[in-house]
């Protein structure tokens, strides 16, 4: 269930080896304290759903106890929860007026709570204890930066491991005669690009920063593959991702490949 096995902190003196958690998908980072890192939960997108035609009930309450299993599985001393907690933009439905309240309570009786504001967390503040939400750009706790992925990180952030969310990865698996299989939720671990980060942040460049990019908590959240997410103009921090020696795991921690290798064997079976 959890994997430990890379290493994503280059500070001797601090190690901090992450552990992913299934069924989730959800992340533990431990340092000083362990911290649970959930991304994209969008409760309250069935209603969000059935605006555009398609009517189903409500997962709340089983997205909710799958959460609730992460927490029990870690004890941690904090969830953090990487913005998307709400869906609908840019108001919120009574769905979300209705469910949100139960749950965050039920979660703030279980661990302490943060919660970095996404795309469509839009009045989630009115759901919050004080000191709860974080700035959209980021914070960093306990030696990691966390944000939701859609700006770019504030300036301190820099030359930590950010841990984001927003771009639901996943990653296409293919046979061996190249059918491909389901998409999988995925991590991808890159360096980011030194000139992208300088002509974003003008402040001194403090070293070398990484981002891990978590995927999707929503079940029905779909993806963007981990081979289309550099490209894509989906945020800042996917525009100065290192490409070639970037590297891909499944949601139980299982290595795939870089996405350099990933891409060229792509490249070689089209021609």
């Amino acid at each position: 269930m959890l994997y430990t096995g890379i290493r994503m902190d280059q500070a001797p003196l601090t190690p901090m080896n992450p552990r992913f958690i299934v069924p989730g998908p959800a992340l533990l980072i431990e340092r000083s304290i362990k911290v649970l890192v959930v991304a994209d939960a969008h409760f309250g997108a069935e209603s969000g759903l059935a605006r555009r035609g398609v009517h189903i009930e409500s997962y709340s309450s089983a997205r909710f106890e799958r959460l609730c299993a992460c927490i029990e599985a870690t004890e941690p001393d904090l969830l953090v929860l990487l913005g998307d907690v709400k869906h609908s933009i840019p108001v919120t439905t009574r769905q979300e007026y209705t469910e949100l309240p139960g749950i965050l309570d039920a979660l703030r009786e279980r661990v302490p709570l943060h919660i970095l504001p996404g795309n469509h967390d839009a009045g989630i503040e009115r759901f919050c204890e004080p000191g709860e939400l974080l700035r959209k750009e980021g914070a960093i706790i306990d030696g990691t930066g966390y944000l939701h992925g859609h700006t770019f990180p504030a300036p301190d952030l820099l030359g930590h491991l950010l841990v984001a969310g927003h771009h639901h990865p996943v990653v296409h698996l293919y046979d061996e005669v190249g059918c491909a299989l389901r998409a999988h939720p995925a991590y991808l671990l890159a360096e980011l690009d030194e000139p992208c980060l300088k002509m974003k942040v003008p402040a001194p460049f403090p070293g070398a920063t990484r981002v891990l990019l978590v995927p999707a908590f929503f079940e029905l959240a779909g993806g963007l593959d981990v081979r289309e997410i550099p490209a894509s103009g989906l945020s800042p921090l996917s525009r100065c991702i290192r490409t070639d020696d970037a590297e891909v795991f499944l949601q139980d921690g299982t290595y795939i490949d870089t996405l350099g290798a990933l891409t060229a064997q792509d490249d070689s079976e089209k021609v």
